[in-house]
């Protein structure tokens, strides 16, 4: 008896394609820049490194991060949107 994870690659089953099978859809270019925005626009704290202009007394460094959380979850709602109806 052969172990499954030890079997002939033209066996597996996740390898094959069967009539009823669909291709896969490509991700779309949008998705791919909604998830980078954010990891870009934090990626330099330098560009953001300031304390003007402030915000509720808050300095720049701060509240830029903290936007960046909150539309950061909107990203991925939107992202996880467009991968639900699919």
């Amino acid at each position: 008896m052969t172990h499954p994870f030890l079997a002939r690659s033209d066996s597996l089953s996740c390898m094959e394609t069967t009539p009823n099978s669909q291709p896969r859809k490509r991700t779309a270019w949008w998705v791919v820049v909604l998830l980078a925005a954010p990891y870009i626009a934090l990626c330099f704290p330098g560009l953001y490194a300031r304390a003007t202009p402030a915000l509720f007394g808050f300095p720049f460094f701060y509240w830029y991060q903290f936007a960046w959380v909150i539309l950061t979850s909107v990203l991925l709602y939107v992202v996880y949107r467009q991968f639900k109806t699919r």
